[in-house]
């Protein structure tokens, strides 16, 4: 599958210094906090500057997550949670414009910044803690992207030709 390219939205860039999550099984939720960003520097091959997994292993399949807009928006109507922040689902960036497991699979460019979708950034169980119970269900199959970072650079809010490269 390649493509010529066709508008996609950077909504929101969402970085966080810790894992509020992972590793806390039993344990409760920690508050790291989320930081809505302008923009944010990706590095090819370890992720965003600053993000808690940012050079959290080699060749890491969630360097970056991609989330749908069209989603989030589906959960705060389903749950009747008209307040619900974007950074609740602790995706990096929120997009519009793009089905993203069209893209699992593929490399593709945002402007000039090259990712390889790796796979659906599946839902937990913690998605019911920090939303509302079920919501993990909801979100299986829409979960998400997580993405490697192939050619990195600055990342922005705003609207970018995508271009679909092809297969990984």
């Amino acid at each position: 599958m390649k493509s010529d390219g066709h508008p996609l939205e950077v909504k929101h860039i969402f970085v966080s210094p810790g894992h509020d999550f992972r590793g806390r099984h039993g344990l409760g939720r920690e508050d790291n906090g989320v930081v809505d960003c302008d923009e944010v520097e990706l590095v090819a091959g370890s992720g965003i500057v600053g993000d808690r997994y940012f050079n959290h292993k080699e060749d890491f399949k969630g360097q970056i997550t991609f989330f749908e807009e069209s989603v989030w928006l589906a959960v705060k109507e389903k749950f009747a949670l008209p307040e619900l922040p974007a950074s609740e689902f602790r995706r990096n960036v929120i997009v519009s414009g793009v089905d993203l497991n069209s893209l699992i699979g593929q490399q593709f460019a945002i402007g000039d910044l090259e990712f390889s979708g790796s796979e659906e950034a599946s839902p937990c169980y913690w998605m019911d803690e920090a939303c509302a119970p079920g919501v993990e269900e909801f979100l299986r199959g829409r979960g998400g992207l997580r993405c490697r970072i192939l050619g990195g650079g600055t990342l922005a809010k705003g609207t970018f030709d995508l271009r679909v490269l092809g297969a990984v």
